[in-house]
């Protein structure tokens, strides 16, 4: 009781009175007011009592989430790219994620153009192309096959067979210079 500061457990006078008894306090050292306190005590004793409130009486709100419109735009980004071209630098406290600056440009085409969401999605990733920032969708190959061009196809069968045939050439004069 002597460490406890709080008056739940006793009021002051009972835990003077009680430092008093172990002798932690000497009677010379007792404070100017324990004599009157001692000889005209209070009617009520001044305890500290927890005031009780019942449980069932307060009903429970529930907090409504709370989403932004840029929070859909950041969703929906990373369902489709993923984390982006770079992972976050947080030691450098300028650093602008490329989620934020998709979100950004989103909102900026959004004020300056009437496109439907999945539209003004793309001219977002389009627009962050010209700014030098790449964006490849998750899943998907660097190129896909179907627009590969057909005249790159054919110029490397040629390549490929010109170069069969020079190793065949060089394989041929070296066994001719052995034997």
């Amino acid at each position: 009781m002597a460490g406890s500061r709080l008056e739940k457990f006793g009021t002051v006078f009972t835990r003077i009175r009680d430092l008093m008894r172990s002798g932690v306090i000497q009677p010379a050292e007792k404070p100017i007011w324990y004599d009157i306190y001692k000889a005209f005590p209070p009617k009520r004793v001044p305890l500290h009592v927890k005031q009780h409130t019942r449980a069932c009486t307060k009903k429970h709100q529930t907090v409504p989430e709370i989403f932004y419109r840029e929070d859909e735009v950041r969703a929906k980004f990373y369902d489709q790219y993923g984390m982006g071209p770079r992972p976050l630098d947080l030691f450098k406290s300028n650093f602008v994620s490329t989620s934020q600056r998709f979100a950004d440009k989103y909102s900026e085409l959004k004020s300056q153009s009437g496109l439907d969401d999945s539209a003004l999605f793309e001219e977002t990733g389009k627009a962050l192309l010209t700014e030098n920032i790449v964006l490849k969708r998750r899943g998907a190959s660097a190129v896909p096959a179907e627009s590969r061009d057909p005249v790159l196809k054919l110029k490397l069968i040629d390549m490929l067979t010109e170069q069969q045939s020079v190793d065949a050439g060089s394989e041929e004069t070296t066994e001719h210079t052995t034997t």
